[in-house]
């Protein structure tokens, strides 16, 4: 595909994102890391926008310098992480609009080569290395089995880093974790992600807390639940969506504090 590497935009911990041509930008893979993973990531992108989500269109995949890549529509402007450090936005506000993007992932159908909850967490835990423990393996899988399965579409990695405040609104990035499942797995993720993950790593966890707490009460007020039914809704998925942070080793401090909390959830003592 046409285009030239151009100045770096962004950087993940498995990918750095550069200008490629007017209007688009490249993710290229960081030296080292398998492009399955990113192929993956295409594939789930394109099923995304063709469906309608608030996706960029992939529109290619190129190999620069021996690092493989996918080619995006560039999604001009900041990332809502960065209009709630600046105060451009209210934490209360960045909570709404993450609900909102929620509430319209899961009101879309979802694409018939989206893979179930089942399906996902299945294919990670063999392709691992051991990096959930047999024991905990073994009961995640036991618990999706147990839950209602649930049939909807959730992107699975909604925070405030992963939605560029465009002009045109809100889009979300980052959709290699896309699957179907009960909209309460997207929000226990949300609740990991908002209100453990990230609290290891910013100045201040009662931000990104803040965030959590108006995310999760607006999504009950759109979908008229209470905000104690919906709680109850998530709890089971709590153990599922912390067992997703342990396929990552990079923050090992986090990964000792979440195992105990997924295996008393797996096999609680009352």
């Amino acid at each position: 595909m046409r285009g030239s590497l151009g100045e770096k935009l962004g950087e993940g911990a498995f990918a750095d994102i550069h200008a490629w041509a007017p209007a688009q930008v490249v993710k290229l893979l960081k030296t080292g890391v398998s492009k399955q993973s990113c192929r993956w990531e295409a594939r789930m992108t394109r099923a995304a926008f063709a469906a309608g989500c608030a996706a960029p269109e992939v529109l290619g995949e190129v190999t620069v310098e021996g690092r493989f890549g996918i080619v995006l529509t560039r999604l001009d402007g900041p990332t809502l992480l960065q209009q709630t450090r600046s105060g451009a936005i209210s934490l209360g506000q960045a909570g709404a609009i993450l609900a909102s993007l929620c509430r319209a992932v899961h009101d879309t159908p979802p694409p018939p080569d989206i893979l179930s909850l089942r399906d996902l967490m299945d294919g990670m835990l063999r392709l691992s290395d051991d990096a959930v423990p047999q024991r905990i393996a073994a009961g995640i899988l036991a618990l999706i089995d147990r839950l209602r399965p649930g049939d909807g579409l959730c992107h699975s990695d909604v925070h405030p880093g992963n939605v560029i405040m465009t002009a045109d609104g809100p889009r979300l990035i980052d959709w290699g974790s896309v699957v179907r499942a009960p909209a309460a797995f997207e929000l226990a993720r949300c609740h990991v992600s908002l209100s453990e993950v990230a609290p290891e790593v910013v100045d201040n966890p009662a931000r990104p807390r803040a965030v959590n707490a108006a995310a999760q009460s607006e999504y009950a007020r759109l979908t008229g639940m209470s905000e104690a039914a919906l709680a109850a809704a998530i709890e089971p998925y709590l153990p599922i969506a912390r067992a997703f942070v342990l396929f990552s080793d990079a923050m090992p401090a986090l990964r000792d504090k979440l195992i105990p909390r997924i295996e008393a959830a797996l096999d609680p003592q009352d």
